[in-house]
């Protein structure tokens, strides 16, 4: 009997501590290795002679009875269905996460720290205020400190961000406003000049959170996904505030001024441990990545690879309607949201009267609520992308509900009577306000992909202005009028009028 001859086979791979599976008729063996991640796979063919004897035919029909009782589909990347044979082989099989849910997990765990870092002061400056006799009109000059920073750090933190990725700025952004988180209280009690520097090189720090967001996202989600993705970050953003607004009371009556301070530092420099060793710019760097996810984030997406360096010319940029469309709803955004976090707690307290911890409750549960909304914002705006609605149409639906719904809910505010019913319309004003992150804060990415980075910073700067101008202006609102009624009126009718120009001239194709 002529001895079998063998010869290589890319289709399969042969193990000698497992058991062999017909892939073909006179093809044997079967891949080893992790469930659903790429393995190279070769295998030996036995390639019989036609004078073979009686015994190889009798092996041939074992094998054949041995395939009738197993069935393992080989796949290009690995075995992504049926079952690993052996001891060994099960206890090796697990499935694996993939790689852009961890990126976004720990996007939505910095964004909370970020949100909670700023809440901290909101709550922590009614003591302060009480113990260094500050009038309203300086608690809001106070407050509006944080922006005097990130005004500036938006726009150089964009174009870095489009230039050097997320990854690293978004580091170093965490590490410095961390430190500033450490040295807020021991500024506090040395001097209101050191207490206004510290807060303006903390918001110095937190300004390139936002654009880094943004262009890692585009960069890990295929479009029909990237939605979905911001909303999940920026709920992290938004149970910041919850995080900020119920610990901050109990830890300033058991610790001191100086106990949520030093917490929320701490977890955001334990954070960048994790984040440093586990995220890459591209999810064509990243090592652990499966090929399958690659092509399915690349198949989805439109590519904007790193720029040369070279930032776009601003006159272009602002020679276009759609990029003005997002600016000026950045700046109506902004208006609302930070007379919203910055005074809800002292309007609770000078309208209802109701105690510190009160008045972080029925602060926190509009914050909660915002949350959720932002994530079915997102769903829902990728699930009519999806079903093939227009991009523009869809943006434009979730930036009307994002705007009116505010408007109308801070009319009525005007005539809550119970901190309840307050509670009640803040919480849908925020919870509405919400579907904006599927609006003018992707849009970005839309029209100017490879620069939306630089994009982003120019309309948070401006933004941001219209922050310092609301926040400063809600404190001498209430000190002249001694209301908040006039303030929450503009801020409505903003609402509105910036609604009719988004409609009118935002576009989901690309511009730039």
């Amino acid at each position: 009997m002529a001895a079998p001859t063998y010869s290589k086979c890319p289709s399969c791979f042969l193990s000698s501590k497992s058991s062999f599976v017909g892939c073909k008729r006179t093809h044997f063996g079967f891949e080893s290795g992790l469930l659903g991640k790429p393995v190279k796979r070769e295998c030996l063919s036995l390639r019989y002679e036609a004078n073979t004897g009686g015994g190889v035919l009798e092996r041939l029909q074992q094998r054949k009875e041995q395939k009738k009782r197993w069935e393992v589909r080989c796949a290009a990347e690995g075995i992504e269905r049926g079952m690993l044979i052996g001891r060994r082989g099960r206890e090796e099989a697990k499935v694996t996460v993939p790689e852009r849910f961890k990126v976004v997990a720990l996007m939505a765990c910095v964004m909370c720290l970020c949100n909670a870092d700023r809440v901290v002061m909101s709550v922590a400056i009614v003591p302060l205020a009480a113990k260094h006799g500050w009038s309203n009109s300086f608690l809001g000059i106070v407050q509006s400190s944080f922006l005097w920073g990130y005004i500036f750090s938006s726009l150089v933190g964009g174009a870095l961000v489009d230039r050097y990725g997320g990854k690293r700025v978004i580091a170093a952004g965490v590490a410095l406003w961390s430190l500033a988180t450490l040295l807020t209280p021991w500024a506090a009690n040395h001097s209101t000049v050191s207490l206004l520097a510290v807060r303006a090189f903390f918001g110095l720090a937190e300004g390139v959170a936002l654009p880094s967001m943004n262009i890692l996202l585009s960069r890990w989600f295929p479009n029909h996904e990237r939605a979905t993705a911001v909303g999940l970050s920026m709920a992290g953003f938004h149970l910041g505030n919850v995080a900020g607004l119920l610990l901050t009371p109990i830890m300033l009556s058991s610790i001191g001024i100086t106990g949520p301070f030093i917490l929320f530092s701490s977890l955001g420099l334990l954070w960048l441990t994790t984040w440093t060793n586990g995220v890459t710019n591209d999810p064509r760097e990243n090592h652990f990545i499966s090929k399958s996810e690659l092509r399915l984030i690349q198949a989805g997406k439109t590519d904007s690879p790193l720029n040369d360096g070279k930032l776009p010319p601003i006159s272009l940029l602002l020679s276009k309607l759609p990029t003005w469309a997002i600016i000026l709803a950045n700046v109506t955004n902004n208006w609302g949201y930070f007379v919203l976090l910055s005074w809800m707690p002292v309007y609770f307290k000078t309208v209802f009267n109701v105690n510190l911890k009160q008045a972080a409750w029925f602060s926190a549960v509009p914050w909660g609520t915002m949350a959720i909304s932002g994530y079915i914002a997102g769903a829902t705006s990728d699930y009519l992308i999806k079903a093939g609605f227009s991009l523009t149409l869809v943006r434009k639906i979730m930036q009307s509900i994002g705007f009116i719904g505010p408007g109308v809910s801070l009319l009525c505010l005007n005539y809550a009577n119970t901190p309840v019913s307050a509670a009640v319309l803040i919480t849908v004003a925020l919870s509405l306000s919400s579907f904006s992150q599927a609006g003018f804060l992707l849009n970005m990415q839309d029209i100017a992909p490879q620069y939306a980075g630089f994009l982003h910073g120019i309309s948070n700067s401006a933004g941001t202005l219209a922050a310092i101008i609301s926040t400063i202006g809600t404190g001498y609102f209430v000190q002249w009028l001694g209301s908040f009624q006039a303030f929450l009126t503009v801020t409505a009718v903003l609402y509105f009028l910036t609604t009719i120009f988004w409609n009118l001239f935002a576009t989901g194709e690309r511009v730039f």
